[in-house]
Formats: C-alpha cells, structure tokens, sequence
C-alpha cells in the first residue's frame, strides 16, 4: 500500500464516521478561543472548558486581561496544570495583541506565534479551527495516532509529523483532520490502552499488526 493510498483510506473512513467534526473546547469569539487553547496545554479541554467562563467573565477581553495580575489570573485558573506560567504567558499575550496587533487576532500562524505563549501546535489549532487555514496543528493524540497508522513514517517530531500529514492530507481537508485525528487519539487510539476492537481501521494499521 502507498502512503497515497494509506492516507485515501484513512481520511475516507474518518469521512464516513465523522463527517463534521468540531473542537471541544466551548468559546465565545476569537479572543476567548486562544485563552481555551493556551489554557488546554497538558490540560483536559473539560477542565478548560470549567475554567474559561470564569476567567473570561472576571476578563472579558484583551484590555481588561491586559491590566489583570499574575495573582488574579493564576488564582482562576489554578486547577489547571501550570497555573502560575499560564497566568503570566496569558497577561502578556493580551498586551502583546493589544500593542501590536490592535486587540485582534492575527489569522495566519506565522504572526499568532508572535504572540508570548502561543507557540507552533497552539496557532496552528487558532488558525485551524477559527479560520480554516490549510495547517495541522501536532498534540499528543496526532503524533500518537499517525505513527500508529502509518501515516507518519520515520517521524520524531511534531514537526516531522506535521509535514508527512501536510503532504498528502488535500488542504480542504486538513482542519477536519486535525479534529479527527484528535478525536480518534482521545476516545479509541488511546496511549495506554487503544480499543482496537472499536476501531475500522486496524486493517491498514502498523501499531495492531505488530501487537498481533
């Protein structure tokens, strides 16, 4: 099988079971989706998704999180992991987007990673899933779901992995395959324990060939 082909399986399967398929993350406008996204990092999105009306509500947009401390931003946000570098990365994005950006959000990844916090994988999902730009943004559950699958081969990398997808994922496509992977790495692909009985595609895929 080619990796042409591989990949033509792949995203007509997920096609079929997953016609269109969303974040889980909850937002309101942009600004309030780069906070989820920023918040998300090592983060389950149920417990961003506790967090952010919160804080969005004590700090409704780019000026009021501007003038907000690392206290009061890190106490809202302290049941999430790193509360602390969060609270301090967030203060800055919003002086960064006020001062640079006129309070709005860039829609090309090269310019929302000049924002502090936001790196590769977080403005490749803002881009993704706000304005369906033709990247793929590397998790965990990509990175995890595409070596398994074949999809990634040889990869090291989130960067790795993301040039493979890019390369044969059709660029229509690719804001529905970030998801899809996502979702597929989260509820069956799982790290620990895949539930490749639930699975359609353990035909064509490396990871349950070689468990067989």
């Amino acid at each position: 099988m080619t990796s042409k082909e591989r990949f033509e399986r792949v995203l007509e399967y997920f096609s079929s079971q997953v016609p269109s398929p969303e974040t889980e993350l909850r937002y309101r406008d942009p600004f309030g989706f780069v906070v989820a996204v920023m918040l998300s990092a090592q983060c389950t999105d149920k417990r961003v998704n506790m967090i952010t009306p919160v804080l969005l509500k004590a700090f409704p947009d780019a000026e009021s999180l501007a003038s907000a401390t690392q206290e009061q931003v890190a106490e809202i946000i302290k049941s999430c992991s790193y509360p602390n570098s969060k609270a301090k990365n967030l203060i800055r994005m919003a002086n960064v987007l006020i001062n640079k950006f006129g309070g709005k959000l860039p829609d090309e990844p090269e310019l929302l990673r000049q924002l502090p916090g936001v790196g590769r994988k977080t403005a490749n999902v803002v881009a993704s899933v706000l304005y369906k730009k033709p990247v793929i943004a590397v998790d965990t559950h990509v990175f995890r779901v595409s070596k398994r699958l074949g999809l990634a081969v040889n990869a090291r990398t989130p960067l790795d992995v993301e040039r493979q997808l890019e390369k044969y994922i059709p660029c229509e496509m690719r804001h529905k395959a970030h998801h899809w992977l996502i979702l597929h790495g989260r509820y069956v692909c799982k790290a620990r324990k895949p539930l490749c009985e639930k699975c359609g595609l353990t035909s064509l895929c490396k990871y349950f060939k070689n468990k067989k």
